[in-house]
């Protein structure tokens, strides 16, 4: 039981943490530490270490000696590596699921299908709850790329998730694509569930492009005003 408990505390900081970055409460290139953040979440310091471990590993903190962490900044060219990956690995993760899932691997999927429909019915959500329907969302991917039965490319898309995440978020807020993304994985679902692996691989592909496409244009606005501010100065 306590070791259980322990597991708890360790994922909950973990994403507590994560939360915060991936959704700007701690922006991109900030410094931050051990100390801080197991103030900010009243616990001690080791699940804290152990979370900024991990999420070193995920690519979203780079740890500086004796100066603590800074949260990795995100520019398009980092945005354009992780997503022309991730087509490739999500586009053959959902064509091998559709070939391997049993009705047991269908429910599943159509049960975070449900979720990310109840939490999108909550009325003025909460920042914590859209991010809830986020991480339902991605998790989504994970779970098709492990019913493909394939470790190594569950493990490798798994990784690029992550370092998608923050992009993801961007464009679910700021466009308000929400229901377009959850739409695009019912779509993915059914043919999942249909057992039609060149359906299901290609729309997942396009669910991909779709996103980069979309936060590639507020990537570019943001780097073009930038640049407009800096000949101003």
């Amino acid at each position: 039981m306590a070791k259980e408990t322990k597991n708890t505390l360790r994922d909950s900081v973990y994403s507590a943490l994560k939360a915060m970055i991936v959704t700007g409460q701690i922006p991109p290139g900030s410094r931050v530490t051990e100390n801080d953040i197991a103030a900010k979440l009243n616990v001690s310091r080791t699940p804290v270490r152990e979370a900024f471990n991990r999420l070193e590993r995920d690519g979203l903190v780079t740890g500086r000696p004796r100066q603590g962490y800074v949260v990795t900044e995100f520019d398009i060219n980092m945005f354009r590596e992780a997503f022309e990956i991730r087509e490739l690995l999500d586009g053959h993760a959902t064509a091998l699921a559709a070939a391997a899932a049993t009705e047991q691997d269908k429910a599943r999927l159509r049960a975070m299908l449900a979720e990310c429909e109840r939490l999108a019915a909550i009325p003025e959500r909460t920042t914590h709850e859209k991010f809830q329907e986020l991480e339902v969302g991605i998790d989504l991917h994970r779970v098709i790329a492990e019913i493909s039965g394939n470790a190594m490319l569950h493990g490798m898309l798994c990784g690029i998730l992550d370092k998608c995440q923050h992009y993801v978020w961007t464009e679910l807020l700021w466009l308000d694509e929400w229901k377009i993304a959850r739409d695009e994985h019912a779509e993915i679902v059914e043919a999942i569930c249909a057992g039609d692996a060149a359906r299901a691989g290609t729309l997942a592909r396009a669910h991909v492009r779709g996103s980069r496409d979309n936060v590639l244009r507020l990537l570019q606005a943001k780097s073009d005003y930038q640049s407009f501010l800096a000949k101003a100065s």
